[in-house]
């Protein structure tokens, strides 16, 4: 019998990790047409802990409590649609709207797909960022084979999923990282691994992804004339000039500048699987927290030198 309360992260003002705390609420309802999963598994996404620290405060409303999540692997309760049965295996992703760290969500069909054979809820959630990462280099950079792509941030929680792909996308990857992790962005396939504390002269770059947000005149310098840099990220020091700064360099023909907001869908969910069938793409997990450690694992990421996805289990 499904409970009528679930276990789920909210925190009720701007902070610190500490901020966050496990309470409980009802299951939702899923609305006609919606699917309502059990969650197993989210990973710890850097945007959700500017949100919950209130970097971004001026562009959310300030109604408490807020969830944290984005992304969730899971298994169906009540499928709503004739794609899914219950039981089924399932990935997805919330998009603007957070709140995957509960035992229970609703949302849309067309924001779930199928669990790749083989993967366990852990290792999906930890690669869910992949989607972001085939958005960024297939959907705007159009990446090409033989083009070099400078990743930053090369093996934090978005960029590993992005060296991968470009490297099976037959592009010349270069992985900005920490000096500690520059062994990793080899082994994830980086033909260079360069400490981005000491990065020297980079030279130039078809395509650069970002995933840092600040600095981005300097690294929009480093294009080829046809060059595209996209970013998921923005400076959270200033936030509005980061935006702005973006918005004029959005248009630009030659050398331009585009930020995207995740906004999966299960045709993108399906494509990312397939990346992860053929073996081009795989897990990388950190460290795994349990939902009532849900702060320490905020902690653990803000801290830095993360070695591809921390995840929480909500098994």
């Amino acid at each position: 019998m499904l409970s009528t309360s679930m276990r789920l992260a909210t925190y009720d003002r701007y902070g610190p990790p500490d901020v966050l705390s496990v309470t409980t609420a009802p299951v939702p309802r899923p609305r006609p047409g919606e699917v309502l999963v059990r969650v197993r598994a989210v990973s710890v996404d850097g945007g959700e802990l500017a949100l919950r620290a209130g970097k971004l405060g001026s562009l959310r409303s300030r109604k408490f409590p807020k969830g944290v999540g984005v992304d969730l692997a899971g298994e169906v309760v009540d499928p709503g649609t004739t794609r899914f049965a219950a039981g089924d295996r399932v990935w997805g992703m919330l998009g603007r709207r957070l709140g995957s760290a509960a035992e229970y969500v609703t949302l849309p069909p067309g924001q779930l797909d199928h669990l790749p054979a083989g993967l366990d809820v852990v290792q999906a959630a930890s690669l869910l960022v992949g989607a972001a990462a085939i958005t960024a280099l297939r959907d705007l950079a159009a990446l090409a084979p033989g083009e070099r792509l400078l990743i930053r941030g090369a093996t934090g929680g978005v960029g590993y999923v992005a060296v991968q792909l470009g490297k099976a996308m037959g592009a010349h990857v270069t992985g900005l990282a920490s000096a500690a992790n520059l062994d990793l962005a080899k082994e994830l396939g980086a033909d260079e691994a360069i400490d981005y504390r000491a990065p020297g002269d980079l030279g130039r770059f078809d395509v650069v992804f970002d995933t840092v947000g600040t600095g981005l005149p300097a690294f929009r310098r480093l294009l080829t004339p046809r060059g595209r840099l996209v970013t998921i990220a923005l400076d959270l020091g200033r936030p509005a000039r980061s935006l702005a700064y973006i918005g004029a360099n959005a248009l630009r023909r030659r050398r331009w500048v585009r930020f995207f907001p995740s906004d999966p869908t299960a045709p993108l969910l399906a494509e990312l699987g397939r990346w992860v069938t053929a073996g081009a793409i795989r897990p990388q997990v950190d460290r795994v927290f349990p939902l009532a450690e849900v702060a320490a694992a905020h902690g653990a990421l803000e801290r830095g030198g993360v070695r591809g996805k921390i995840v929480i289990d909500l098994s």
